[in-house]
């Protein structure tokens, strides 16, 4: 008989612990509902992408890495390493600062490619900010995980997030935990980029495309979830 191999949980220290005691509670306020979870690597590298739609996504996207017993590295705005609390969870945890419009800037990406090459776990929100359309559909997206994607040959795994919004709303403010909500994560399958890995890694032509590979489907997986057509065009960039 073949015995069963059970994945060890990847270790993370007294920061991830801590954080683990306080996001737990906060997820299990809504219903959670987790599809294709199992295409997220049990050991080794993988990027995992995702739709930004509300400042719990962070708190619920952890909690989903860590059920699958593993680290997640988030890239993440500087600012937050001075948030109380929050901010020494932060750091202590080994997240990823990024430092917009500096010459830090390129030092976030830096880690984050040294975090895949370590056979780490990076979640990266593509968009940067939370969507400012009405509907919640992904916005147009910049594209520094294109750059991850194309300059690591690891797992880049596609995932869409619904429900975070309904709970809490990031720009009314609005905080509704009831009637209990439902917080759906779809896993889409593992994008082949290899095609792309070809020649230069730095063509803005090249990068805007993957760019658009890696949240087309995205958008696709939420529909999915939503059992909705999406937009035929993003909404605009925003601030």
């Amino acid at each position: 008989m073949e015995e069963e191999i059970v994945a060890r949980r990847e270790k993370g220290g007294f920061w991830v612990g801590l954080a683990a005691v306080l996001f737990y509670p906060i997820t299990g306020i809504a219903r959670r509902v987790y599809i294709g979870d199992e295409k997220v690597p049990r050991q080794g590298p993988a990027l995992l992408v995702l739709n930004h739609i509300s400042h719990l996504d962070p708190v619920v996207d952890a909690v989903f890495v860590h059920r699958a017993k593993r680290v997640p590295r988030f890239l993440g705005k500087e600012s937050l390493t001075r948030t109380p609390i929050f901010g020494k969870i932060f750091v202590g945890s080994g997240q990823i600062p990024v430092s917009r419009g500096s010459a830090a800037a390129g030092d976030s990406l830096k880690a984050a490619h040294e975090a895949l090459q370590a056979g780490k776990i990076v979640v990266i929100y593509p968009e940067g900010t939370i969507t400012k359309d009405p509907a919640g559909w992904p916005k147009e997206s910049f594209t520094g995980a294109a750059r991850l994607a194309i300059q690591n040959d690891v797992p880049v795994i596609p995932i869409a997030r619904w429900g975070t919004s309904q709970l809490f709303n990031g720009y009314t403010k609005k905080f509704t935990p009831f009637p209990r909500k439902t917080i759906t994560h779809r896993v889409g399958d593992p994008l082949d980029l290899s095609a792309y890995r070809e020649g230069s890694v730095r063509s803005a032509s090249k990068l805007r495309e993957v760019t658009k590979v890696m949240m087309d489907e995205v958008t696709r997986l939420l529909a999915e979830i939503r059992d909705e057509e999406p937009p035929s065009e993003k909404p605009g960039e925003s601030a």
